[in-house]
């Protein structure tokens, strides 16, 4: 167990499982990966939605951060709902003291439901502090309209918010074509020079929830076993294709998606 890769969340608590650090901790999991956490906020939530955020001190944040840092250990990391710019700059400072790589960013924003999970004064902290230190952030067009102000309506316009966000400072990034009204998912993977395309068929389903949360943590686990971002990119699509036609259909809203998926392909 010398070589146990080992990867931390920074996200917030879904009192419904389905999301947050639940469904990190449950991905890194399948993916034979030793997962931790730092809580950023409590959320009161199930299928229908967000009932209650309970952002915790930026302070404590930290203090998480640095403990689980400094005594375990690690080889990857990513961040969820961080809520407001004091957390965001605690996040980004202790990133840079600790000089954690393999960092990724799910600029998480709003739930399917329609609560706001990041204020908006917030996005621009995501933009100056964190994107610098980010090797893979990985928004959905929503998020992307909000990280470039400009609009995505197809594939070109995927491609040119990419090249935005990349100059910004992140080193990759993920821009995942759910959004679009299409049968067909394209989804870009840039890295600053070329794209590389991933295409699937649409799942017609509800039960998406956690979809982000959980196709990122796919990620960061394969980036602290050692994966490139392609081979981390290519695993966590699978991955989350499979999560969402197999999910277990509970709840009477958008019910969590299949986190035992990987065992099925073998992750």
């Amino acid at each position: 167990m010398g070589n146990l890769a080992k990867a931390l969340t920074v996200a917030g608590s879904d009192s419904g499982g389905g999301a947050g650090i639940q469904a990190d901790l449950k991905t890194f999991h399948q993916f034979h990966v030793y997962g931790m956490s730092a809580l950023t906020a409590v959320t009161a939530q199930n299928t229908l939605g967000v009932h209650g955020v309970y952002p915790l001190p930026a302070e404590a944040v930290a203090n998480q951060m640095q403990q689980v840092i400094e005594d375990l250990g690690v080889d990857a990391m990513k961040t969820g709902m961080l809520f407001n710019v004091e957390i965001i700059e605690a996040v980004a400072e202790q990133i840079r003291q600790h000089q954690v790589k393999n960092v990724v960013v799910d600029p998480v924003m709003i739930a399917k439901g329609g609560a706001k999970l990041l204020l908006d004064e917030a996005v621009k902290a995501i933009v100056e502090k964190l994107l610098p230190y980010t090797l893979i952030v990985t928004p959905n067009l929503p998020e992307a309209e909000h990280l470039t102000g400009r609009p995505i309506r197809n594939v070109a316009e995927m491609k040119e918010a990419a090249k935005a966000i990349v100059a910004m400072g992140a080193k990759h990034v993920v821009m995942k074509g759910g959004h679009l009204p299409a049968d067909e998912i394209v989804d870009l993977l840039y890295d600053g020079e070329q794209f590389f395309t991933f295409v699937h068929q649409r799942v017609n389903t509800q039960h998406t929830h956690g979809t982000g949360c959980t196709f990122s943590a796919a990620l960061t686990a394969e980036l602290a076993k050692g994966s490139t971002v392609y081979e981390a990119m290519e695993r966590a699509n699978r991955f989350i294709i499979e999560a969402i036609a197999t999910a277990p259909g509970i709840g009477r809203g958008h019910g969590p998606t299949n986190h035992w998926a990987a065992i099925k392909l073998s992750i």
